[in-house]
């Protein structure tokens, strides 16, 4: 069975930082992500990184986040910094066991963790 165990959400001041942590078991797994999710809104990606060693991200967060995933502990990593308001989202940990490259998983993996929460206040 696989499980996504995320940890590191909650409420930080405009211009702070947060470290998302998630932890995978139950496969292995060939990409990471995280994604964030407004209410009524579909996720959208925000970073991901391959066990290859390819990453992405999302225009808005470039230079501000770093994903970062260690293969051995299937633990991924998202340090946010100068976080801002507009960073305020529920963050959702997925992985996949598939191939193809990254922008095969816009829309979202195969598993995902229950969601941690990000204020940023102002």
């Amino acid at each position: 069975q696989v499980r996504l165990v995320e940890s590191g959400g909650g409420l930080v001041q405009a211009g702070g930082s947060l470290r998302l942590s998630c932890r995978a078991s139950g496969d292995i797994f060939t990409i990471m992500g995280w994604y964030r999710q407004a209410p009524g809104k579909p996720r959208d990606l925000v970073a991901a990184a391959t066990s290859a060693g390819t990453t992405w991200y999302l225009d808005s967060v470039k230079g501000r986040f770093t994903i970062s995933l260690d293969n051995a502990q299937n633990t991924v990593y998202l340090q946010m910094n100068s976080l801002k308001p507009e960073d305020s989202f529920v963050y959702y940990c997925a992985a996949s066991s598939d191939a193809g490259s990254i922008k095969d998983y816009y829309a979202g993996m195969r598993y995902w963790g229950k969601g941690t929460l990000v204020t940023v206040s102002s």
